[in-house]
């Protein structure tokens, strides 16, 4: 039995029931994932609690235009959550909503007490709002005029709304960060925050509202709802019981503090500022360290729906697997700079790392067992130095990988760990088996060989365990083995002399064509695509006759010549071939939407009988005829192109 470390809370940031989490969101919680059961590994009692995040005016007006209630808005938000993180096999112990009523309750509690104390005044508030971020900025603090969170448009907003007195537990929170370097990590995410927050002096914070009612009624003053960051950070201690003025259960006793609370960079203020100084004020201790993890981009940009680059989870886990995900997004997030996926980067190390090194050391194992000797792995005491090299390697790796993780440094234990079976490829090598089975009297150095290879492929797959547990379960039942407990995992010998591995050896990974991944990402991403908010000009009522729509000469025209009027933003000079032998101009106010070298050799439709008319004192023979509409609220402009097969001249009728 593992020997039993203490308790170790672990906690994630709660996602924001806005919408369909994208891989970017689901790497933390896989990430979180890994290190709770790294640490059940080593004999921690772990209790891994996230959730999801569920009121606010975003969420609000999200549900009205579905045409539900935001409580049905979000029910169905939460359960896609939940889905995507169990989809990805993580093992939380609690997933706790806003919406729970025990949470609300308590909520109501914390924004009483800290109100009666003075902590919590009320006044009036105006400022720069983002819906997105439910947060206030001033003018100073926006980047380009936008969000400095998000980047996305905010607009002014004024309103009555209680206070939270932030800079009354400033100096006590600064002093704190001094004295305890290991509380925010990486250490450039504290420098952040005392150079740009804390020293400069930190505003009074909004803690309610009233422009919106999806939130957490201000139990003696109703107008209010308490504002989400207050309601949605206080989830660490009402998940595990705690009782605001009343005896908090057992469960809170034994958890709190925290041991780590695992967020993204993007909310690394919210955690470390506002958070550490509401349980100051509750008279709390801190949690012991806050890691503001890097983003996950994809193809090098942050996802975005509006871009077109968002990929979710379930998308990437329906070409490669649950576990090639894990290994990706694990292994290849750096500790501190964000990290970069594309569907090529994936499919390589589903093929190299995945395939070649690990799929392919457990298969070749296993097969050569059967061939050999009927898949019974015997240690026949035939050693050779080549044997302790090895043995020392692999009984090396536990401390090297544990060493990595207590700093959180994934990426560097899963390497730790693949060089472990990289380490018993070259020993495949090194011994040459088929070679060994070509001499009856090298049989007894064969079977070391082979128990050599199966025995520290368990101690390597026991420690990968925490990063692709699907696939260790798969290498443990193939090798009719059980996963090594942490104090055996130093050492080496511990397989069963005499156990036989399975008959039918599976393939663990597949190699997989890019070209054919390539394939199923664009249909993922075409499935994906944002159906665009349309507006259509109302078609007019006022009717005309016949003979007057026939006045009007619709003609193919092919374009010669395309550049911009000097001096214009919108203007285009099209040379064009209407079938008369004589080229005519036509300006058209269209660059915003064109580049002019992109339309040459178009062929286009133009009325041409329009009375000539001066543009920036250039004369404009006709009209081009566009499709124009509202996108997203912004105008979208279409030039009706036609076959190329149509002769200029061509009359439309």
């Amino acid at each position: 039995m593992a020997e039993n470390k203490g308790k170790y809370y672990l906690t994630t940031a709660i996602a924001y029931t806005s919408g369909k989490p994208h891989i970017g969101n689901v790497y933390e919680i896989v990430l979180a994932d890994a290190i709770a059961r790294f640490k059940r590994l080593e004999g921690y009692d772990v209790w891994f609690q996230t959730g999801t995040d569920e009121h606010g005016q975003k969420n609000e007006l999200k549900a009205a235009a579905a045409g539900v209630s935001p409580k049905e808005y979000v029910d169905k938000i939460a359960g896609i959550i939940k889905g995507q993180f169990d989809l990805m096999n993580v093992s939380y112990d609690y997933f706790i909503r806003t919406t729970d009523e025990y949470h609300e309750k308590e909520i109501q509690k914390v924004f009483k007490k800290l109100y009666d104390q003075g902590d919590i005044y009320k006044s009036s508030y105006e400022g720069l709002y983002c819906t997105d971020c439910e947060s206030f900025f001033t003018e100073s603090q926006l980047v380009d005029g936008k969000c400095p969170d998000c980047g996305r448009e905010v607009h002014p907003a004024q309103e009555e709304a209680y206070f939270f007195k932030m800079s009354k537990y400033a100096q006590r929170l600064i002093d704190h960060i001094n004295s305890h370097p290991e509380f925010i990590q990486p250490v450039s995410r504290k420098n952040e925050m005392m150079n740009n927050f804390l020293l400069p002096g930190l505003q009074d914070l909004c803690v309610s509202r009233t422009s919106f009612t999806w939130g957490i009624p201000v139990d003696f003053d109703p107008k209010h709802v308490v504002y989400v960051w207050l309601d949605a950070l206080t989830n660490y201690i009402t998940g595990i019981g705690y009782h605001c003025g009343g005896e908090s259960e057992e469960k809170f006793h034994k958890l709190w503090p925290a041991d780590l609370h695992l967020i993204g960079k993007d909310i690394i203020r919210f955690h470390t500022l506002y958070w550490p100084i509401f349980l100051m004020a509750l008279d709390l201790p801190l949690p012991k360290q806050v890691f503001g993890h890097p983003w996950l981009l994809m193809n090098g940009g942050k996802m975005s729906k509006s871009k077109g680059n968002t990929i979710y989870a379930d998308d990437l886990v329906d070409v490669f697997g649950v576990d090639p995900i894990r290994y990706f997004v694990l292994h290849e997030m750096p500790y501190d700079n964000d990290g970069n996926l594309t569907w090529e980067l994936v499919c390589e190390r589903n093929n190299s790392d995945l395939a070649n090194v690990l799929g392919n050391l457990v298969n070749r194992t296993i097969s050569m067992s059967n061939k050999y000797f009927g898949g019974v792995v015997t240690d026949a005491g035939a050693t050779e130095p080549v044997d302790d090299d090895l043995k020392g390697f692999v009984s090396a790796c536990r401390d090297k990988a544990a060493a990595k993780m207590e700093s959180l440094r994934a990426a560097d234990a899963i390497t730790e760990i693949m060089s472990l079976f990289k380490r018993c490829n070259k020993y495949i090598d090194e011994t040459m088996p088929w070679a060994l089975a070509k001499d009856e009297a090298k049989l007894p150095r064969l079977q070391t060989v082979l128990y050599n290879l199966v025995d520290c492929i368990c101690v390597g797959a026991s420690l990968l365990q925490p990063f692709l547990p699907g696939t260790c379960e798969n290498i443990f039942r193939q090798l009719n083995a059980q996963p090594r407990v942490w104090a055996d995992l130093d050492k080496t010998g511990l397989y069963p002399s005499g156990n036989k591995v399975t008959d039918k050896p599976e393939i663990l990974f597949a190699r997989l064509d890019e070209n054919e991944v390539l394939e199923k990402a664009e249909e993922k991403r075409l499935a994906n695509m944002p159906v665009p908010e349309i507006e259509v000009e109302p078609q007019l009522t006022e009717q005309v006759d016949f003979d007057t729509f026939c006045k009007s000469d619709f003609r193919a025209v092919k374009v010669k010549a395309c550049e911009a009027v000097k001096k214009s933003d919108k203007l285009l000079r099209f040379t064009l071939d209407d079938g008369t032998g004589t080229d005519r101009q036509i300006l058209s106010g269209i660059h915003k939407w064109y580049e002019p070298e992109t339309l040459i050799g178009k062929t286009l439709i133009a009325i041409v009988n329009l009375p000539p008319r001066k543009m920036m004192g250039l004369e404009s023979c006709g009209m081009l005829i566009s499709a124009v509409h509202k996108e997203k609220g912004e105008e979208a402009l279409n030039l009706l192109m036609v076959d190329d097969s149509i002769p200029a001249g061509a009359k439309l009728c």
